[in-house]
């Protein structure tokens, strides 16, 4: 979960610290005072894109630093490790983010540097923000479906995965047998160009590295003479004349000498020498022995400087033509001999691809298939949760359906696969397309949510969703951004309390702007803003009891300086806490079907 976040130099606010609560946090304030920057510094430090316009004027950086415990979130601390950061013993991790005017920006994780993508990473592990801009991206198709896909989990999640990695591989072969199927010609010519290339090369089957080993034997036999005379002379220093002349011995003759005389010495330090003199002795053997083979070796047959002058002169043919050296003419080759494999337009070769193309369809058919049915029976466990919610919000006749519909495929669509004897289009998510809708009312026709729901419904709808998703997702802590927005009365309580609920799973941290909600929280932050010297500045500070009973009075209308909106505050206190002290009661279905289409 996140402890604490420190915001600097972003918007409005000059410096700010946050220490969050475990459970449910809020933020109000006035309008303008900067409660979004709470929200900025959280998708800064989640990674998000960084707005050069969000730094505060006449600040050269902003900065957002959190600490995040990461006990018991093992993929989060996977990827703090992975990074090469440190976990500090208590668990936690402190991750920054700045942000310059420049449009420079930074990213650091338990005291190292790191790419902002990481950040995204260890964010999708910790924390989630939802705020309006998500309630319209729920309202996407793709979004929806990606709602029923975290819902139901691995049941979806697996067979999902199988159904990405064949896909990719019937398309790659679909491609390929078109390619084959138009270009025969063109392929035809250029396996012919390939096919010649390879028999040019295979007659004179050069071996790697083989030029510069010509090179090195031509110098050789070429100046044969000059080595043989150097090779011997210096053999004849090591070892000897081959005449056994007493005056030419040789370095070894002459070390024997010394090991003779030393080894009879009568003192200890000459005699300590002879065995390092005999080491001496045994490595001028070793290299006399190499320059007599070595002599031995070289030929100064002409007949043999022909023959690897012909050969080295078939190499360079090679390498003229198809690349600098052998090892560049032999890699050539090989992947020549890949091209071909893909180049064959026979008949046989199209009959084993289209094989091979309707071999995997029947595969993918499968696993989309099993994809649809799992979203079906997701669709509707999620279509019955979000209405149980929605029940609780004052929205008692409301009643949510989530459509799964498989997308049938328009004429001349190479991404069509025969399902049930009907030609469904096989996208990179599956065959499905995905709908929530909304019936407000009994009698009620079940429209998109969009259409059906006012912005106060909307918000509760949305609100209800995300409720629901929170007890199918591992992200411990959970960030709504006034989600409570056009909600008021009644509503506005029980949104209070189903975040209170939700509070007592994970981390909750609200912004809001209704006393209802505010009064659910289990400590409460304000931004307040003020002016000093023409500059306007905003901080942070938690509020204790006396302050936020006056803080939930300004809510109420601006109430903050009656004693009618003080007691209305206390009220209020008074009962969201014997609400939050009660045991949670879930809220009774009506009786009414789901509908899923599969």
């Amino acid at each position: 979960m996140l402890a604490e976040m420190r915001i600097q130099g972003l918007g409005v606010i000059e410096d700010a610290l946050l220490e969050l609560h475990p459970g449910f946090t809020v933020v109000t304030g006035e309008t303008g005072a900067g409660k979004t920057m709470v929200v900025t510094g959280l998708h800064l430090l989640s990674g998000g894109r960084a707005e050069v316009s969000k730094v505060r004027t006449g600040t050269l950086k902003a900065f957002v630093e959190g600490r995040f415990t990461l006990t018991g979130a093992e993929a989060a601390s996977r990827i703090v490790t992975d990074a090469g950061a440190d976990i500090d013993e208590d668990g936690s991790v402190i991750a920054l983010r700045s942000v310059a005017v420049d449009g420079r920006s930074r990213a650091h994780l338990g005291g190292r540097s790191v790419p902002v993508g990481v950040l995204a990473d260890l964010s999708e592990q910790v924390i989630a923000v939802h705020g309006q801009n998500d309630q319209l991206r729920l309202l996407r198709p793709a979004e929806q479906r990606a709602v029923i896909d975290r819902f139901a989990g691995d049941a979806v999640a697996e067979p999902l995965q199988t159904y990405r990695e064949i896909r990719d591989e019937w398309l790659a072969v679909i491609t390929e047998l078109a390619e084959r199927s138009s270009r025969s010609r063109e392929l035809a010519q250029q396996a012919d160009l390939l096919r010649h290339g390879l028999t040019e090369i295979d007659a004179v089957a050069p071996e790697p590295g083989e030029d510069v080993e010509l090179t090195e034997q031509i110098k050789r036999l070429a100046a044969v003479d000059e080595l043989r005379a150097s090779a011997t002379e210096a053999h004849n220093a090591v070892s000897g004349s081959a005449d056994g002349d007493p005056d030419a011995p040789g370095a070894l003759g002459l070390v024997g000498e010394a090991v003779r005389r030393l080894s009879t010495a009568e003192d200890a330090v000459l005699r300590d020498l002879v065995p390092r003199l005999e080491e001496a002795s045994v490595l001028l053997s070793d290299a006399g022995a190499e320059l007599g083979g070595y002599i031995e070796s070289l030929d100064a047959d002409p007949a043999l400087l022909e023959k690897v002058l012909a050969r080295q002169a078939d190499l360079k043919r090679l390498t003229r033509k198809y690349a600098a050296d052998v090892d560049g003419v032999l890699a050539w080759a090989e992947d020549a001999r890949l091209r071909l494999s893909t180049m064959d337009t026979s008949e046989e070769a199209l009959a084993e691809l289209a094989a091979r193309r309707d071999e995997l369809a029947q595969k993918l058919t499968g696993y989309a298939a099993e994809v649809s049915a799992a979203r079906g029976k997701a669709a509707a466990e999620l279509a019955t949760a979000i209405t149980a919610e929605l029940s609780g919000l004052a929205m008692g006749q409301a009643e949510i359906e989530v459509t799964v519909e498989q997308r049938p495929a328009e004429h001349g669509d190479r991404q069509a696969l025969t399902l049930d004897g009907r030609a469904v289009h096989a996208g990179p998510d599956g065959i499905d397309d995905v709908e929530l809708l909304l019936r407000a009312h009994d009698g009620a026709p079940a429209l998109p949510v969009h259409k059906a729901a006012s912005g106060g419904e909307l918000s509760r709808v949305m609100l209800a969703i995300e409720v629901v998703l929170a007890h199918a997702d591992t992200v411990q802590t959970l960030v709504f951004d006034e989600v409570d927005a056009g909600v008021g009365g009644r509503a506005a309580v029980e949104i209070g309390r189903r975040l209170a609920r939700l509070a007592r799973t994970h981390q909750v941290l609200v912004v809001t702007h209704l006393p209802q909600v505010a009064a659910y929280a289990d400590q409460h932050l304000v931004v307040d803003k003020g002016t000093s010297g023409g500059v306007t500045r905003s901080g942070v500070k938690t509020l204790e009891q006396p302050e936020r009973v006056r803080e939930l009075a300004r809510m109420l209308a601006g109430m903050d300086g009656t004693e009618t909106g003080r007691a209305h505050a206390e009220e209020l206190l008074a009962a969201a806490e014997s609400d939050k002290k009660a045991p949670v009661k879930r809220p009774k279905r009506g009786g009414k079907k789901n509908k899923t289409n599969g």
